[in-house]
């Protein structure tokens, strides 16, 4: 008897789960790149040519996305859901919530009009999975919207993180989460059923007075790292302090400050229904190309 393949685990959910909730009571204070990302998912919204009754926010941190999608006039009820309890009770304030699992919301299939996450699914280990799962909960033409952070995010910490550790311990751990290229993720919209497709990226760079500085807003936002591979015990100051040293040589600005890119891609697709669009069949043409051109057209056999 086959068995599935089983999906690689990066991830520790419990302690992604912990550090969502000890950002909880103070997101409001770091809560800039999810507005940012929030705005964009808005901005995609208000190009629609229709509304959608029912919605879900997945990953709703504390009802921030929830909030600017409203302003669009686009949505009506809005439920949100975020695994961890905290969220889910500060983002009540904003609409019906609970707390569940990124591959266990419990909703029945063809459920909502639209489903929206905002910068959470970089955490899922099986993305193939929670797409299908999303594709799942869509109605017919139901919409998903989706962001999350791609490949080109923290490359500048990423690379000085890796160097002070290499001279410092003589090899690498993980330290920050791997984040997908834009290209495998476009493609999971076909894979999950999803039809007629679109990814694009934007990237965003903020600066910094120092590593110290952005580190303490990744923990705000509770994006810190929770790989399962992390190392375990105690890592020594100096490797930070190396760390921030070599930030601050290779990307630091004129006027010192450091820069942090972040790549927010977004992905747009939609449940099948017979009202899309299609791809014409070939030969299908109504008007000739040379018409159009005002030229003769001519047999290459002739």
């Amino acid at each position: 008897m086959s068995q599935e393949p089983s999906i690689p685990r990066l991830f520790d959910q419990t302690a992604q789960r912990r550090n969502r909730a000890r950002a909880a009571a103070g997101f409001s204070g770091f809560d800039f790149l999810k507005r940012e990302a929030a705005i964009r998912i808005a901005d995609r919204l208000e190009l629609m040519r229709r509304d959608f009754p029912l919605c879900l926010d997945f990953g709703s941190h504390d009802g921030t996305l929830t909030g600017v999608i409203r302003e669009t006039g686009k949505t009506g009820m809005v439920l949100q859901a975020d695994p961890a309890p905290e969220f889910a009770a500060m983002a009540a304030a904003s609409g019906p919530a609970l707390a569940s699992e990124y591959d266990r919301l419990p909703f029945a299939e063809g459920s909502f009009d639209a489903v929206f996450s905002c910068l959470m699914l970089h955490w899922v280990d099986d993305l193939p999975g929670v797409m299908a799962q999303i594709r799942r909960l869509l109605k017919p033409d139901g919409l998903c919207l989706v962001n999350l952070l791609g490949g080109a995010t923290l490359t500048e910490l990423r690379a000085s993180l890796l160097e002070a550790e290499q001279e410092i311990y003589g090899g690498a751990g993980p330290r920050t989460a791997p984040m997908a290229d834009i290209r495998d993720v476009g493609g999971l919209l076909g894979r999950a059923g999803l039809a007629l497709p679109v990814a694009d990226a934007d990237r965003l760079t903020i600066t910094y007075p120092d590593m110290f500085r952005l580190m303490a807003d990744l923990r705000g936002m509770g994006e810190q790292n929770a790989l399962l591979g992390r190392r375990r015990t105690p890592t020594a100051r100096r490797m930070f302090l190396r760390a921030a040293e070599i930030y601050h040589d290779r990307f630091a600005g004129p006027d010192g400050r450091i820069p942090a890119s972040f790549e927010i891609i977004t992905l747009t697709g939609w449940a099948p229904h017979e009202s899309q669009q299609t791809p014409l069949r070939p030969g299908s043409a109504a008007h000739r190309l040379a018409d159009s051109l005002g030229t003769t057209e001519h047999d290459p056999e002739g």
